[in-house]
């Protein structure tokens, strides 16, 4: 039995069928899978040119991405709510941290990267059709996703796991197409020369592994729909678990095709490396087809974060009774007034922002936000040790361990280099907590004016 939440109270409504442990799956993987694996490798190429390290960046990305998600499991099997960071933070940290991990969640963390992966649609589609605008491309993909998501949760569903099996077919159609019409790879050096060796510790590797943890953000969806799910103990884990496996080995895949497929000189410093392995491999005709194909894989990111991000806000919305119309579940079972909301926040980054300031910012403060709830594991390991944990994070305390320290470096290396993206990051932070205060004060007239 699910509820609606509405004008103060709650009223229960007939029960609506749970997302498929099918549909979680392809949250987590298209929400992976989207802008950052196909402009990443640009924007590394300027400064690094060992294959041999951006492959090992890739996977290093992969090995983070997945003990995340192994430490995500655990709180989400202990505490089954969905909300993601927001429920997470607010049952081991306290309300107002709970409620700033929601507000980041909510704005920065679904909406930017819906907004980013629209504007790469846009950017892919019109290398093929040059007449079509980039930013109203992007707005009308946003509002299409948000209509579709806003019927009902069965429709929501099924939209996402189509979408998402589409996207891996041709994942694996392309990989395998190039590698069996190119006439003459690239001859790549995989040794480990001095020079490679010393761009490991560089700068330039720490920034790349920035765009790389943003490229495999997503691994974590799943826990925003976790109270959706028929048996979200069970079905968590391996939702989350696997979908970060396959995201490994389909980006590994993919960079030795791009690598093998066109000159670094060619793809450092673009945004659209699929349209130039793809010119380099089919030739002009085939890359306007390729630019099409890719274009359409960045529908089912942009449908899962439209799907997933704005259960933050409909969760919110039920602990504050000042957010309670963000909580209002619609006829069909899903928070539709919160979905608009998202999509206004991430039209407004559409228009007004940046594409390269808009993912380092993101990424800033994403990672934050994770590595905050990852020390969530320790904390309530230690303060509720017998708190039932249907699953437990394999080989404690790595995992935790490996994501805090990766993740700190990287944080501290942007706090140094990238200072007003970071300064811009923390702003949205402080945003939060004033409005946590505006929230809890009228709270609190409301509770005096009661008594």
């Amino acid at each position: 039995m699910y509820l609606v939440v509405a004008a103060g109270h709650c009223s229960p409504v007939n029960s609506v069928k749970p997302f498929a442990t099918s549909a979680a799956f392809s949250v987590v993987v298209a929400n992976m899978i989207g802008t950052g694996v196909f402009t990443s490798l640009g924007f590394q190429l300027m400064d690094i040119q060992s294959p041999t390290v951006i492959i090992s960046l890739w996977v290093l990305g992969g090995v983070i991405a997945l003990s995340g998600a192994l430490c995500y499991a655990e709180l989400g099997a202990a505490m089954p709510r969905s909300g993601g960071e927001y429920h997470f933070v607010r049952e081991v940290y306290g309300p107002l941290p709970g409620f700033v991990s929601g507000w980041v969640s909510a704005s920065v963390g679904f909406a930017a990267p819906v907004a980013l992966a629209a504007i790469t649609f846009a950017t892919y589609l019109a290398a093929a059709f040059p007449e079509l605008g980039v930013q109203w491309t992007a707005a009308a993909l946003i509002i299409v996703a948000t209509i579709a998501h806003t019927r009902s949760r069965s429709t929501s569903g099924g939209v996402q796991t189509g979408f998402t099996m589409l996207k891996l077919l041709l994942i694996v159609g392309f990989c395998i197409a190039a590698t069996w019409n190119l006439d003459e790879p690239v001859p790549l050096d995989w040794s480990l020369s001095d020079s490679a060796i010393d761009s490991v510790f560089s700068p330039a590797f720490a920034v790349a592994l920035i765009y790389v943890n943003y490229a495999y953000t997503g691994w974590n969806s799943a826990t925003y729909l976790t109270g959706e799910l028929r048996d979200p103990q069970r079905q968590l884990p391996w939702v989350l678990t696997a979908g970060t496996g396959t995201v490994l080995i389909l980006y590994v895949a993919l960079h030795v095709v791009f690598l093998r497929s066109a000159p670094a000189e060619a793809m450092a410093g673009e945004l659209e490396i699929g349209y130039i392995v793809a010119q380099h491999v089919f030739g002009p005709t085939g890359a306007t087809a390729m630019a099409i194909i890719l274009a359409s894989l960045l529908i089912s990111t942009v449908s899962s974060m439209v799907l997933a991000g704005p259960r933050v806000l409909q969760v919110a919305g039920e602990d504050y009774a000042s957010l309670r119309w963000l909580a209002e579940i619609g006829p069909g079972g899903v928070p539709q007034r919160a979905i608009w909301m998202q999509a206004i926040i991430s039209l407004t980054l559409v228009v007004t922002a940046t594409f390269d300031q808009v993912l380092l910012f993101a990424g800033f403060i994403l990672a934050l936000n994770s590595a905050i709830t990852i020390g969530g594991v320790f904390l309530l390991r230690m303060r509720n040790p017998d708190l039932p944990r249907p699953f437990k994070v394999p080989f404690y305390p790595l995992p935790p361990l490996v994501f805090l320290l990766c993740i700190g470096a990287t944080l501290t290396f942007l706090a140094t280099e990238h200072l007003a993206e970071v300064l811009f990051a923390l702003a949205m932070i402080v945003i939060g907590v004033i409005i946590y205060l505006l929230v809890e004060r009228r709270a609190a007239s409301n509770r005096a004016s009661a008594g």
